[in-house]
């Protein structure tokens, strides 16, 4: 049986501790922001943009309804012929009103696709990063322990080998001690 235990992947366990310890310091952010991005999304959709159609809906309605009612008092008025120019106002105002609808329309569907879509996946984001945050810097810990009780393995020598002994005491002769001339 030899001497001593001879332990070589002490330094592998230390390397594996440190690329974990790198790794969870960028994971976690990343997982972090991950979250806040579709949270922002989610706003953005909610609120930011469909505020954004609403009003920009209300303003061409509007504007169709102010070039309609052109329209109809050059109809009226004897005064005036109608337009070409003002039938395609009327149309043009027209298009971009029920493109507003439309663009809300997207909006509400976005809306509820994107809720269907991201929880799951933002659940499973959640689940990693609650992992992260509470199994990894377990797992560290452990194998900081490990790597302590691996070197103060290697550090023991085996029962039974001839290990050095304590040097005598400086200044004493063991012969003089005894009473030998």
């Amino acid at each position: 049986m030899a001497e001593r235990a001879h332990i070589t992947s002490v330094e592998a366990i230390k390397l594996f501790r440190a690329n974990l310890i790198v790794y969870l310091s960028k994971a976690r952010p990343t997982l972090e922001e991950i979250g806040s991005d579709v949270q922002r999304t989610k706003q953005w959709l909610q609120n930011d943009q469909r505020l954004l159609w609403q009003n920009e809906l209300k303003v061409r309605r509007k504007k169709y309804e102010r070039a309609q009612a052109e329209l109809f008092s050059a109809n009226i008025s004897n005064f005036q012929e109608v337009s070409s120019a003002q039938q395609m106002a009327v149309r043009r105002c027209q298009s971009q009103m029920s493109d507003a609808e439309d663009k809300l329309k997207v909006l509400q569907k976005w809306d509820r696709d994107l809720e269907n879509r991201s929880d799951p996946m933002t659940k499973q984001v959640e689940q990693m990063h609650g992992f992260l945050t509470t199994e990894m810097p377990r797992a560290v810990a452990y194998l900081e322990r490990v790597i302590q009780t691996l070197e103060a393995y290697a550090d023991v020598t085996a029962p039974g080998s001839s290990a050095p002994s304590s040097p005598p005491p400086t200044g004493t002769d063991t012969n003089t001690e005894q009473g030998a001339p």
